[in-house]
């Protein structure tokens, strides 16, 4: 008796067969859905936030056990964590002169929890960290944010060096994962806690940047007028939606491996 082929795979392997014009354009329709389809089954769209915060605590614990129980830090790009320790800390900084929130505490929480896992990764791992593999520039991303910074800003009534700081921190966030999907482009082979980690990251970047748009669209572009005027509101939404598709190919790879049962994550070259 013929086995009934899973559809899951039946739709990754067309999928794969497709031209990339054809696969982009795919990817857009369906994050388009997506962000309708959340829009009207979610009726309080804050959960939207809770949800991305969640799945980003997750993707740390994930981590966390890593480093603790596996004794290993192979595939964790250190420049990303540094990154994020930057940016996190200029928004904390922020976040407390001006606006002091929930936000405030669980971005405490957050760099609290970086700050460990790079001094894992400095000083008690150092031995199973491989810097050759972690060879994206780190200048290359922090340089080009901070001249984006004082080009493109908000136009609050905040003192200018805070904007400029937040400017540069929202920045910073959609690229500081550059060096970890480098990483793990050099090494080809992705390790699932590594993987796991990864993922839960680029779900929990989709779930707030769908959050966002949301929140514009039902403001009716309120919320972009309140955050100032000029060219920086469209910046806001376009660093949201390039955090997203930084991550959208690994996702893809992601779950293409978990539907084929793969123990280990295959990346092609050019994902990155």
């Amino acid at each position: 008796m013929r086995r009934s082929r899973n559809p899951m795979r039946i739709l990754i392997s067309w999928f794969k067969r497709q031209p990339p014009k054809v696969k982009s354009f795919l990817a857009v329709v369906a994050g388009i859905f997506t962000l309708v389809f959340i829009r009207f089954v979610v009726q309080d769209h804050d959960n939207l936030f809770v949800a991305a915060e969640a799945i980003h605590s997750i993707g740390i614990i994930v981590l966390i056990y890593k480093l603790t129980k596996e004794k290993t830090c192979t595939g964790l790009s250190l420049k990303s964590q540094e990154l994020t320790a930057l940016f996190l800390a200029v928004r904390l900084y922020c976040s407390v002169v001006m606006e002091y929130d929930i936000h405030t505490l669980l971005d405490t929480a957050t760099l609290l929890t970086t700050a460990w896992v790079i001094y894992m990764i400095r000083y008690k791992l150092k031995a199973t960290y491989v810097s050759d593999l972690d060879n994206f520039p780190i200048y290359f991303m922090v340089i080009p944010c901070a001249v984006l910074a004082l080009l493109i800003h908000p136009t609050t009534s905040h003192h200018i060096v805070n904007r400029l700081l937040w400017a540069f921190c929202v920045y910073l966030e959609a690229v500081s994962v550059l060096p970890q999907l480098r990483v793990m482009q050099n090494t080809k082979v992705v390790e699932p806690f590594t993987s796991h980690y990864v993922f839960a990251l680029g779900v929990a970047r989709f779930l707030s940047c769908a959050h966002w748009i949301i929140q514009v669209l039902d403001s009716r572009g309120y919320l972009l007028t309140a955050l100032g005027h000029g060219l920086w509101p469209s910046m806001v939404l376009l660093s949201e939606v390039v955090q997203t598709f930084i991550l959208a190919d690994f996702c893809y790879y992601y779950v293409k491996s978990v539907v084929e049962g793969q123990s280990v994550m295959r990346l092609p070259s050019g994902v990155v």
